[in-house]
């Protein structure tokens, strides 16, 4: 289920990113637990009173040269497109500002919900700075501090209070649901365009998110697919193509409420850092994965090039070895007969449950072979192995010290289990638990 977005909004120097970071919990210095994962600090997971939200800092998005008045102006407006809740942030030591009126009025013509911060209300002699912000005309103001965290409690119980509620289009059960996400020009809506093209028995188009994006709903050879609506199938202006960071808000929503994910790369152009960025988030959501190597028909090549692109591929997305590598165009339509039986088999493993016993002769074979490591004369016992969910497939180890299992241990009998099952397309989950709890 795709959660709802809150975008803080504000001009510079206000204090976006220390109160991005106090929400989230997170600091600059972000540590990856996943080699090759490289992540934006543009947005977030975060949560409050049970609810779960992603939070976008504007300030993370770069319009180019333009001037700052008018990069204030797109942040704004992207944000507005973009989000369910616009968290309006000012700084009440400078007082009210001629850019933040020119923000107040963009906010109030969007008809979107908004939430006003004065940050840097570090004292109580401080209070009475808010006071001159209700002249923006947003109602409630709360006065707040990023650097100390105060006053952020009550203003995130008006954020929730206002988020919409979280609903889902109905389908059959075995539906398969899929996204296609990339960013810019890698032809996203042109492969988009060919698989619909294709499949001619258009059952129904459905609202789905609250934005209104459009999910097809299609069939073939019986099976029947839901293609979910991106923003990449949507014209939007100039300022959205250009900006790279932004490719990540668009596929946000399709991810999630997905079950297979097709991220598209431009075969021409090659590997670029914002492809690993995209490809990481809808690893991170655990959803089975595709990686789509589009414009294949534009690549001088011979009999070697797939193979070393393959290769390629494989040095660049670690994180995504479990991942199919499709080549195919969807300008010519050349190869994509292949496309639609690869993501029926990726969204068939995401769902495979495996019978607890062969499950605990795969694992007990795998220790026989390569046998549990040790720390200060302790060994690592696995005394059972159940899956506990699906979607991905999660595997729960019951072990005599959870902290004996190293990654590399983990990575090993992920693989004796890709072996046996063959997960092909779909992350593995593998919990090391200890036995009495």
């Amino acid at each position: 289920m795709s959660k709802p977005v809150v975008a803080i909004v504000g001009r510079p120097n206000v204090g976006k990113s220390t109160i991005f970071n106090r929400i989230t919990g997170e600091r600059l210095a972000i540590v990856e637990d996943t080699p090759g994962v490289t992540r934006d600090r543009l947005y977030s997971r975060a949560e409050w009173l049970n609810r779960e939200f992603h939070l976008i800092d504007t300030g993370g998005i770069e319009i180019g040269d333009e001037p700052l008045l008018t990069q204030i102006r797109e942040q704004a407006q992207m944000a507005i497109d973009e989000a369910d809740v616009i968290f309006f942030l000012t700084n009440g030591r400078d007082g009210v500002t001629g850019a933040d009126e020119e923000v107040a009025s963009i906010l109030r013509r969007s008809k979107k919900p908004v939430v006003l911060g004065v940050n840097k209300i570090d004292s109580y002699e401080m209070q009475e700075k808010v006071y001159e912000f209700y002249s923006l005309g947003f109602g409630s103001v709360f006065g707040v501090s990023g650097e100390h965290g105060l006053g952020l409690g009550d203003l995130l119980d008006e954020v929730v209070s206002l988020l919409p509620d979280e609903r889902e289009p109905e389908y059959e059960e075995d539906t398969i649901r899929m996204s296609v996400i990339g960013r810019p020009n890698v032809g996203k809506s042109s492969l988009v365009n060919a698989v619909l093209g294709e499949e001619r028995v258009i059952v129904s188009d459905i609202a789905g998110t609250t934005r209104d994006a459009v999910d097809t709903v299609f069939e073939k050879e019986g099976q029947e697919y839901v293609l979910i609506d991106t923003a990449g199938m949507r014209k939007r202006g100039k300022v959205y193509e250009a900006t790279e960071k932004y490719s990540v808000l668009r596929a946000l929503r399709a991810l999630e409420r997905s079950d297979v994910v097709l991220v598209v790369i431009n075969g021409e152009e090659g590997i670029r850092e914002q492809d690993k960025r995209i490809a990481g988030y809808a690893h991170d959501a655990g959803r089975a994965i595709l990686i789509v190597v589009n414009k294949w028909d534009a690549v001088e090549k011979d009999d070697k090039t797939m193979s070393q692109f393959t290769e390629k591929v494989r040095e660049e997305f670690q994180f995504l070895s479990y991942a199919p590598v499709l080549f195919l165009s969807a300008k010519t339509k050349q190869r994509l007969q292949h496309l639609l039986p690869a993501v029926k088999e990726a969204a068939d493993n995401h769902n495979l449950r495996v019978p607890t016993n062969v499950l605990n002769d795969v694992i007990m074979d795998a220790v026989i072979m390569n046998p549990t490591p040790t720390e200060n004369n302790k060994r690592l016992r696995i005394n059972y192995a159940t899956q506990v969910a699906v979607a991905p497939p999660t595997i729960v180890l019951f072990v005599n010290e959870p902290e004996l299992m190293h990654f590399s241990y983990r990575r090993y009998l992920e693989n004796k289990l890709r072996e046996a099952f063959h997960f092909e397309g779909t992350p593995i989950k593998i919990i090391a638990r200890k036995k009495n709890d």
